[in-house]
């Protein structure tokens, strides 16, 4: 077995969180294994132990902490809990520092934990003066900017539900979200700077207000200066109440959506107590997180990341928020604000890790990362690479997390550990509480050997429904189809010999050559290793009967797809991975379509290759990029 990258010092380890959440309970490091298994044996004592760890403002409540038996799906937690997400978020109402923004053009702006309750409260005054109830919905088309922030808790104060998407969505994209779940306000942007560019979006949200019958009212965030701030307004109106409405632990919070590329994306609907709780455990004993660090990810409001980041306050740590490209005015962007910040937590896609080291950024070199503790990583499986660059030209010492999960939980199936090392290519640890899992076709469990990732109990943070769902057969066909009582997860991945997790990508976008299973990321490992190309998509192309891998890279500007380069790039990926894993035919392209939230989308691009229709391109952040895809099948 191959010597970590990382290991924890002992100091580092007994100053965890985990670690005093793990004493009293009767488990030391570093045996996160005997952890694990007494979080699965009884978890309902383990969520209760996370839930007083961690301080939840509210009451659990008489009676169990799991009721109506061990179903799965169909198992209720706490009960008899009453909490408001907000409050536990704003719990602090002090003068620390919550949120830090920082824009492309280098705006910044602070807020104080009390200034953001008095401004949520604020804000809350006008949502009720608008008629908004528990349960209504109010939709945000917004930047990742403190009054989006704001805007969400005000909701969440009233037991309302927030539900957001990035001001880069087109109107179609925007309607296929917000249209289906009828909101009663709608909280836009006048517009958003992004790439040096300015982009003004009020014609938008008008338009977008026009179709939705539902929507009462369109309040303006303003980042251009083009509208009047209704959050900066309920300011001006002086001083509001503190209140919050204590509500049950499964009370909606949030609608999410899948990435929609298949058609309409789902809307999925999260709990407050739920995301609360696994958020909070996710924060303290996985990525160690205290009311001194200070928190960053780079997500837009479209991504569950940026929920996962907003809930860091609950820790009572800062919050820094950044709007606009990673990459400009220079590909070190965020390495700048990391360091500008005194950044100790810092998340990125693995997408960007490739990218800079690309560009030839080393942070060590030219940086002071001094305050730098966790390097977090995800969106997509981290390379072998991707992990060595990190500890070579980022940090040497920093506990690099690559996680794991997804807008469905809201959260983590696989991510880091405090008490453990860092292995090359290799998710730390299965999340406390989840009894993750790799399946065969047949359901039985496989270790070695990569399967589809499931989760075999239920967990706090399931979807509490899905949106036009009364049955329940949507919420059932989407992750029970495959395994009775079994959650699979669509991921096609491997429990390794540490303990730790492989992810090799979407399960449904697996290839076939031969009637092999082969992982996309195992190709991509391979191909981005090669200087030349900057981004690749593999998929299976139908080909005489069986079905035949098709490699489409994108170049570096000036470089050119030749017979030498093809070479290298099928040499690379045999001596790699594996000759199975050698593509048929290798394609240049001028770019790779990708989700709004930056994910490869390997099944639209299956679709256009066999000239079919790719059913929802608003879920594309650049869906002209399928044509080359169609102009090449057709050419064939």
């Amino acid at each position: 077995m191959k010597e970590p990258l990382w290991r924890p010092s002992r100091e580092r380890i007994d100053a965890a969180n985990l670690t005093r959440f793990a004493a009293p309970h009767g488990f030391a490091p570093p045996d996160y294994a005997a952890l694990h298994a007494w979080s699965l044996a009884d978890r309902p004592a383990f969520w209760r132990a996370v839930w007083e760890f961690c301080e939840v403002v509210g009451e659990q409540g008489a009676g169990p902490a799991l009721a109506d038996g061990d179903r799965f799906p169909g198992s209720r937690w706490f009960p008899a809990a009453r909490l408001n997400f907000a409050e536990n978020l704003l719990r602090w109402n002090d003068d620390a520092i919550a949120l830090v923004s920082v824009l492309e053009n280098g705006q910044r702006s602070t807020l104080s934990y009390a200034e953001l309750g008095a401004q949520t409260m604020a804000f809350r005054r006008t949502l009720l003066e608008l008629g908004v109830g528990a349960g209504d919905r109010v939709a945000g088309w917004l930047p990742n900017v403190p009054q989006t922030v704001i805007a969400m808790l005000a909701t969440a104060s009233i037991g309302a539900v927030w539900s957001s998407c990035s001001p880069d969505f087109g109107v179609d994209g925007a309607l296929d979200r917000f249209g289906q779940i009828a909101p009663k306000v709608l909280v836009a942007c006048d517009g958003y700077r992004y790439g040096g560019k300015r982009f003004d979006t009020r014609e938008r949200a008008l338009a977008v207000r026009q179709a939705v019958p539902s929507i009462e009212a369109l309040l303006w965030v303003s980042v251009l200066g083009e509208e009047q701030d209704a959050i900066a307004e309920a300011q001006r109106r002086g001083s509001a109440v503190r209140e919050f409405a204590r509500l049950p632990f499964d009370h909606p919070l949030y609608v999410m959506y899948s990435s929609g590329t298949t058609g309409k994306p789902k809307c999925i609907g999260h709990g407050a107590g739920g995301t609360l709780l696994q958020h909070l455990k996710e924060h303290q004993l996985h990525a160690d997180i205290r009311r001194d660090d200070v928190l960053f990810f780079f997500t837009t409001c479209g991504w569950m990341m940026w929920n996962w980041l907003v809930s860091g306050l609950a820790s009572g740590c800062r919050i820094v928020l950044y709007d606009g490209s990673p990459f400009h005015p220079t590909p070190a962007a965020l390495v700048d604000l990391a360091q500008n910040e005194g950044v100790t937590a810092f998340g990125v896609g693995a997408k960007y890790l490739s990218a800079i080291e690309k560009s030839g950024v080393k942070p060590a070199a030219s940086h002071d990362l001094s305050a730098l503790r966790t390097v977090l990583s995800t969106g997509s499986p981290l390379t072998h690479e991707g992990f060595r660059y990190v500890y070579r030209y980022f940090k040497e010492d920093v506990a690099l997390a690559s996680i794991s999960g997804g807008t469905d939980l809201i959260s983590c199936f696989a991510l880091g550990c405090p008490w453990l090392p860092v292995h090359a290519g290799e998710l730390q640890c299965k999340g406390l509480g989840m009894a993750v899992d790799v399946f065969d076709d047949d359901g039985a469990p496989l270790r070695g050997a990569k399967g589809e990732l499931v989760c075999t109990a239920s967990f706090p943070s399931a979807p509490i429904w899905f949106w036009d769902d009364a049955d329940g057969s949507k919420y059932r066909n989407a992750y029970f189809g495959k395994y009775q009582g079994v959650w699979a997860h669509g991921d096609f991945a491997e429990i390794t010999g540490n303990e730790g997790l492989v992810v090799y990508g979407r399960s449904d976008a697996t290839l076939n050559p031969g009637g092999v299973r082969i992982g996309t990321a195992e190709i991509y490992r391979q191909v981005e290793a090669i200087d030349e190309v900057v981004d690749c998509v593999a998929v299976g192309q139908e080909w005489h009967g069986d079905t035949r891998i098709v490699l489409f890279v994108v170049l570096r500007e000036g470089e050119r797809l030749n017979g030498g380069l093809r070479q290298r790039i099928r040499s690379r990926v045999r001596q790699g991975a594996s000759p199975r894993h050698v593509p048929a035919a290798v394609v240049q392209v001028p770019d790779v379509p990708r989700t709004l939230s930056g994910k490869v989308t390997e099944l639209a691009v299956r679709e256009a290759i066999h000239q079919r229709e790719v059913k929802n391109t608003t879920a594309l952040a650049n869906p002209e990029a399928l044509q080359a895809f169609r102009d090449w099948a057709a050419s064939m």
